[in-house]
């Protein structure tokens, strides 16, 4: 079996394997989690235009659709006792992102820094639920999407206020190409940057 595919348990009694399309749901919740509210900011736009209820129904619908880059199909869940406590998503980035136009201006400064990744593997999202942080899981689903990237450069976008997931990917060899002021989303919510990380 490919890595990727195979369950693989780790001395704390993790287990990382390929996510199923059932996984959906949780993987809503987790790519929420690692942009920090943002994804569901932008889901609640189906909300407002009456196609679903909730943001995270259409968060589901989109991890659903293996259409998608950023699904099931390219995703990574982290498992204790069969529950899902942390996932990821990673894909080859096409050539044809450069066509792409951003479909919100928030996703515009997210948009023109992936389009500099381009043929690399990127890491989309990684998250682990706070209750299971602390026991290496975020490390060993990075340390799986470096394998899944078959020695490709590697690719990610973080946030510029996120010190911990900054020295995470600092540590893996990763290191700080640009930088994009983030779209204000939240006025409580400090400015802040996005950041493109590369690792070869």
């Amino acid at each position: 079996m490919e890595k990727d595919t195979e369950a693989v348990a780790l001395a704390s009694g993790v287990s990382i394997r390929s996510a199923a399309q059932r996984h959906a749901a949780e993987l809503a919740i987790l790519v929420d989690i690692a942009a920090h509210g943002f994804a569901s900011w932008l889901w609640y736009g189906a909300v407002m235009r009456g196609e679903v209820d909730t943001a995270m129904e259409r968060g589901r619908l989109r991890m659903r659709d293996a259409r998608n880059h950023d699904s099931w199909k390219n995703a990574l869940v982290a498992e204790i006792d069969g529950e899902v406590v942390g996932a990821s998503i990673g894909f080859r980035v096409p050539e044809s992102i450069l066509q792409e136009e951003p479909p919100h201006p928030a996703l515009a400064p997210l948009l023109a820094l992936q389009q500099r990744a381009v043929g690399n593997w990127f890491v989309d999202s990684l998250a682990v639920y706070r209750a299971h942080r602390g026991k290496g899981i975020a490390r060993a689903l990075l340390g799986h999407e470096v394998s899944r990237g078959e020695g490709r450069p590697l690719s990610l976008i973080a946030e510029s206020c996120n010190a911990t997931a900054l020295r995470l990917y600092e540590a893996f060899g990763f290191r700080q190409l640009e930088r994009r002021d983030a779209f204000p989303i939240h006025e409580t919510r400090e400015p802040h940057q996005w950041v493109l990380m590369e690792r070869h």
